[in-house]
């Protein structure tokens, strides 16, 4: 588990609370118009070891393959991560997280100009991708694992995701079925320390000179929360938009859903769907998804009845 080093974070920015995110960020000729329908980040796990049991393990052809099927399948941006960030999974260097994404990156980008998110913590893993082609960067750690990543995006000028986390290797628990979660976390107010955390990482951002509308944030499903608290704050997400910033959910297949329905990751597509459909109602932008094309028919169905 990287460091967290919450004191690289500058002096706080204008409050975000009260901020209007901007109507729309143009990626790679796509026009994200936030509000107007639901778009579809595809997992593309060039991974050995992914929870889900889809890791590519570092094979150039496979990334291809599975972004080939994700595009195929309706998918709006395509999602490369070379580190898995279950609960318990081992730490990988840099240099291995790079020679497993950068090459499929730069494949993909070779096939597709579909947008490209790199999924990393790691200042010379986004660097690697965003040269290899990758046009975002996704942050499970919200800019606080790197003190140099936040001065990175700014630099690129590319967007960046910042996650809330809470991962501790300390609240691991393995259950049958289910899998690895998280036991014993304590939050004095689920939602709002989600949301002041949040802050942090969005004041890190800014200060480094991330614009504004650069800037999307993801409660963090999954991520240093127990199951119960994964359900009470996937019902309450919406209110992490009063931060006013493009919300990012991403529940697929996660082990919040294993413990409701007792079953494994690979038979999580119906919990899935419930979880997915709540987080477009509840007002997400983006949601981050395995089985892309069962997720597409979720979002344009419910964007169908919430977003008329």
């Amino acid at each position: 588990m990287p460091t967290v080093h919450p004191a690289h974070a500058p002096a706080p920015v204008a409050p975000t609370s009260t901020s209007v995110p901007a109507p729309s960020l143009v990626l790679r000729g796509l026009t994200l118009a936030w509000g107007r329908r639901t778009y579809v980040m595809a997992i593309v796990n060039a991974t050995p070891d992914s929870f889900s049991g889809d890791g590519t393990g570092g094979d150039v052809g496979r990334a291809v393959d599975a972004a080939s099927a994700a595009v195929a399948a309706g998918a709006d941006i395509l999602d490369v991560g070379g580190e898995s960030t279950r609960p318990g999974a081992a730490a990988v260097s840099a240099d291995e997280e790079i020679a497993r994404t950068a090459p499929a990156v730069a494949a993909i980008r070779a096939r597709f100009d579909v947008p490209i998110s790199i999924d990393t913590s790691k200042a010379a893993v986004a660097a690697a991708a965003l040269d290899a082609g990758a046009d975002m960067v996704n942050d499970v750690w919200g800019l606080r694992a790197d003190p140099d990543l936040a001065g990175l995006v700014a630099a690129r000028g590319v967007p960046v995701v910042v996650m809330h986390n809470r991962l501790t290797p300390a609240n691991v628990e393995v259950a049958a079925r289910v899998g690895a979660h998280y036991a014993g976390v304590a939050y004095a107010d689920l939602v709002g320390d989600v949301c002041r955390e949040l802050r942090a990482s969005i004041d890190i951002a800014r200060g480094a000179g991330v614009p504004a509308a650069h800037v999307i944030v993801d409660p963090g499903i999954g991520f240093g929360k127990t199951p119960a608290q994964n359900l009470a704050l996937l019902d309450r997400v919406g209110e992490v938009r009063s931060l006013g910033f493009p919300l990012l959910v991403g529940p697929s297949r996660k082990s919040f859903i294993g413990a409701v329905l007792d079953l494994p990751a690979a038979q999580r597509l119906e919990g899935t769907a419930a979880a997915v459909a709540v987080a477009i109602a509840r007002g997400a932008d983006i949601v981050r998804v395995h089985d892309v094309a069962a997720m597409v028919r979720v979002a344009r169905m419910t964007d169908a009845i919430v977003r008329r």
